[in-house]
C-alpha cells in the first residue's frame, strides 16, 4: 500500500507568536460579562437570527463553565427563539432516558442513564441544574411546545439492540425473532467492540453488516402497523444507530480519519432525522465538543480527512450557527488513560503560540467575540493559524502540544467565541438518578453554583 502524503502540522513552519496588537483589539472588541447568570446574550442571538441549528461547544469534557455557558445561552434560544430541541454528544437510549422525564412523558425504568465511560460527561451537577429546569420549563408548556433532550453519538450499540427488540417484542412478537436472530452476530462482541473491527478486518470472521442493516430495512417497512409513531421512531433511530455504530467499529481499523467521518456522519445524520421527521420543523440547539461544531475545513484535521459535526452542517443547513468556548487555566475532570477514572486535574496555562494565549492576553476574565463579519482588523489578526487546545476525556499534561494542541484558523472555524481566563472542573453527580426524577435535586447539589467567575 502506497504511503499517504505527509501533512505539515503547524509546527513544521514558523508558529505565530501573540501580539499586542492581536490581544489589544480582541479586549476592545470583545464583550465582556462579569457572571454566567447576568451575561446578556442578546447580541448573540441577534447573530444566530433564523437559525434552526446552533452549535455550541467545549474546549474540555469536564469544565464546568462551558456546561453553565452553554446552559444559559440554551435557555435564552428555547425562550426567546422557540428552540425546541437539545440534542448532546451523547448516546441516544440514554439521552431518551432523560427525555422522558424532562417532557413528563416516561416514567423511569431500572436503566440509568450515561453509565459508560466517562460517565461524567453528562453526570454532572451541571447537566443536572438545566435538565432540571428543562423539567420545569416543559411542565409549563402545552405538550406539542416541550422541550425534546436527544442523543447524537453511537457508542450504544448493545443498549439499542435492545432497545429495538424491546420495542419488537411488545408490538410485533412475529417479527422479533427474526431481527433477534441477525442481531446474534454482533452479540457475542458486545463487550469487545473493537476486536470486532480487527477480526473483520483480518478475515477472522464475517462482518455483521448485511444482518443490521437487514433489520433496518426491515423495520421501516412496518411503519404502516405502528401503534405509536413516537415509540416506532425511537425505534428506527436505534436501527439506525446499530447499523452506523457497526460500520464505525469495522472502520477504526483503517485509521482515525475515516472512524472519526463515521461517527460525526452519524451524528448529522441523526441532528438531520431529528428535526426532520422526529421532531419536524423544530429548531436545535447542540451540545458538543469544539473539535466537532468548529468547522473541520479550517483545521489540521480537515487537512488531514476528517471532517465534521460544524462542517457538515454548514453544508446541509440554512445558515447554522456555531460558537466556540476556550479557557487558559485552571481545573478539570479527565480521566488519564480509556476506561480509567474521571480525576480532577490542573489545566496548564496556554502556549505562548496559541490562540488562548492571546485572549489571555486580552487581560479580561470572561468574554463573547463575535467573528463573524467580524471587523477587518480582527480577521486579519486571527486569521493566521495557529494552535488551538482541545482536551476530551482523556487530559496528558506531559504530553500537552502533542495530544491536545492541533492548527486551526479561529475567524473561519467558529462564528463566535466565548472565553473564560480560569474556569473550574465540573461535579460529577453520586446519584445519576437525579437526571430522571429519581432522587430530589437538592440531595445532589451539595455545592452552590456560583454567581460569579
Amino acid at each position: 500500500m502506497a504511503a499517504e502524503p505527509r501533512v505539515h502540522a503547524i509546527d513544521d513552519v514558523a508558529a505565530p507568536r501573540p501580539t499586542r496588537a492581536a490581544a489589544q483589539l480582541i479586549r476592545e472588541q470583545c464583550e465582556p460579562f462579569t457572571s454566567i447568570r447576568d451575561a446578556d446574550v442578546g447580541s448573540l442571538l441577534d447573530r444566530i437570527g433564523g437559525a434552526q441549528v446552533v452549535l455550541l461547544g467545549e474546549a474540555t469534557h469536564g469544565t464546568a463553565e462551558f456546561y453553565r455557558m452553554r446552559a444559559h445561552i440554551t435557555k435564552a434560544l428555547i425562550e426567546q427563539k422557540g428552540f425546541g430541541v437539545v440534542a448532546v454528544e451523547g448516546d441516544w437510549p440514554d439521552a431518551a432516558l432523560v427525555d422522558g422525564w424532562v417532557r413528563h412523558e416516561r416514567a423511569a425504568g431500572p436503566s440509568l442513564p450515561f453509565a459508560r465511560f466517562p460517565t461524567w460527561m453528562w453526570r454532572n451537577g451541571e447537566v443536572l441544574a438545566f435538565v432540571d429546569w428543562l423539567h420545569s420549563h416543559n411542565g409549563g408548556v402545552d405538550v406539542d411546545q416541550r422541550v425534546a433532550f436527544f442523543g447524537l453519538d453511537l457508542y450504544s450499540l448493545p443498549a439499542s439492540m435492545a432497545a429495538v427488540l424491546a420495542y419488537l417484542d411488545d408490538v410485533d412478537p412475529a417479527f422479533a425473532p427474526r431481527v433477534r436472530a441477525r442481531y446474534a452476530c454482533l452479540s457475542p462482541w458486545e463487550e469487545a467492540l473493537a476486536e470486532y473491527g480487527y477480526a473483520t478486518h483480518l478475515g477472522a470472521v464475517g462482518s455483521c453488516a448485511d444482518q443490521v442493516v437487514a433489520n433496518l430495512r426491515e423495520l421501516l417497512e412496518t411503519q404502516a402497523q405502528a401503534r405509536d409513531e413516537d415509540a416506532f421512531l425511537d425505534a428506527v433511530m436505534n436501527a439506525r444507530l446499530v447499523t452506523n455504530a457497526e460500520a464505525y467499529y469495522r472502520s477504526m481499523v483503517r485509521g482515525r480519519a475515516e472512524s472519526w467521518n463515521v461517527r460525526d456522519a452519524h451524528m448529522v445524520e441523526t441532528l438531520e432525522a431529528i428535526v426532520h421527521l422526529v421532531r419536524p420543523g423544530s429548531k436545535a440547539v447542540v451540545w458538543a465538543h469544539n473539535s466537532h461544531v468548529g468547522d473541520a475545513a479550517h483545521t489540521e484535521m480537515g487537512r488531514l480527512g476528517e471532517v465534521n459535526i460544524g462542517q457538515l452542517v454548514r453544508q446541509r443547513f440554512h445558515q447554522p450557527y456555531n460558537v466556540g468556548f476556550g479557557t487558559d487555566h485552571g481545573t478539570v475532570v479527565a480521566a488519564s488513560e480509556w476506561d480509567g477514572p474521571g480525576q480532577r486535574k490542573n489545566v496548564r496555562p496556554s502556549r505562548p503560540d496559541s490562540y488562548e494565549r492571546l485572549c489571555h492576553d486580552a487581560g479580561i476574565p470572561a468574554f463573547v467575540l463575535h467573528l463573524k463579519n467580524a471587523s477587518a482588523d480582527i480577521v486579519s489578526e486571527l486569521g493566521v493559524e495557529r494552535l488551538e487546545r482541545a482536551i476530551g476525556v482523556l487530559y496528558r499534561p506531559e504530553t500537552e502540544r502533542f495530544s491536545h494542541y492541533f492548527g486551526a484558523c479561529l475567524p473561519l472555524q467558529f462564528d463566535s467565541y466565548v472565553w473564560f481566563d480560569e474556569s473550574q472542573a465540573v461535579h460529577p453527580l453520586e446519584a445519576p438518578g437525579a437526571l430522571v426524577g429519581l432522587v430530589p435535586v437538592e440531595l445532589e447539589l451539595p455545592f452552590a453554583f456560583p454567581s460569579g467567575l
